[in-house]
């Protein structure tokens, strides 16, 4: 009776660490709590005043967020701006039982929403934006944590596309297996990035990059590309036929951003 009591509680505790939905990754020493990230891109409408949104984000939306335990908010607009224009929001959380309890928070919190008044005043017939789209990003386990960096520069964000989740789950081995120093080498300075586990255009991994400009981005992927580490990689026939497709998005940030 009692080695059935004992299973019955191992099983429970079992059960209850592998429900957890905070991502962890362990060494020889330590558990690494690895971050979860929203990203978000607005599609603004044609002819709206952009000022409101960055209003609502400058004094409502960051402020809250920073208040609630959300260190670094960034905001980017694109290099070469589109029409109707664009705006990317990225919110680093430290887990995603975080992500829950800080936007709760948010929401209840009276100095949000007095400083959203405006923004959700504007009428039916006058919108901002067409819609935007947002997915959760979970952290690499070679690169858990966001890094912000520091002076005037470019941010490239890329995106692979998989054409199963286990060529996606690959590609993610390949990063966390020796892409990480190719990058700091190549200065092509990764800022974030991990697998999309919520959004659309599924299974995909997404990570940003940062330069000081463009030409010093063309001058790293060069360089990336002829690392002899990248060669033994890439040669390696676990990661054949990993990425179905690639996109960038070429960004700057705002005057306001914390990235």
């Amino acid at each position: 009776m009692k080695r059935r009591k004992f299973l019955q509680s191992s099983i429970a505790v079992t059960a209850s660490t592998a429900a957890t939905i905070t991502p962890l990754i362990a060494d020889s020493k330590h558990l690494v709590q690895k971050e979860v990230y929203e990203w978000r891109e607005y599609e603004m409408q044609f002819g709206s005043d952009s000022g409101q949104l960055e209003t609502y984000f400058k004094t409502a939306l960051i402020p809250a967020l920073n208040k609630h335990g959300v260190k670094t908010v960034g905001v980017f607009k694109e290099w070469r701006p589109s029409e109707p224009a664009k705006f990317y929001l990225l919110t680093p959380y430290s887990s995603l039982d975080s992500y829950f309890s800080i936007n709760a928070k948010v929401k209840s919190d009276a100095d949000y929403i007095k400083n959203s008044a405006a923004y959700n005043s504007v009428p039916a017939s006058k919108p901002l934006y067409s819609r935007f789209n947002s997915c959760l990003i979970a952290a690499f386990d070679g690169f858990p944590a966001i890094v912000v960096p520091s002076g005037s520069r470019m941010f490239e964000l890329r995106t692979y596309e998989g054409y199963s989740e286990d060529a996606v789950r690959r590609k993610v081995k390949m990063f966390n297996d020796g892409e990480f120093p190719i990058f700091s080498r190549a200065k092509l300075n990764p800022v974030f990035g991990g697998e999309v586990i919520s959004g659309d255009r599924q299974p995909r991994l997404t990570y940003m990059i940062t330069c000081p400009n463009m030409e010093e981005r063309d001058k790293g992927w060069v360089a990336f590309l002829a690392d002899p580490e990248w060669k033994k990689l890439v040669g390696d026939s676990q990661y054949a036929n990993t990425i179905s497709k690639i996109s960038s998005a070429f960004l700057v940030p705002t005057s306001y951003s914390q990235v």
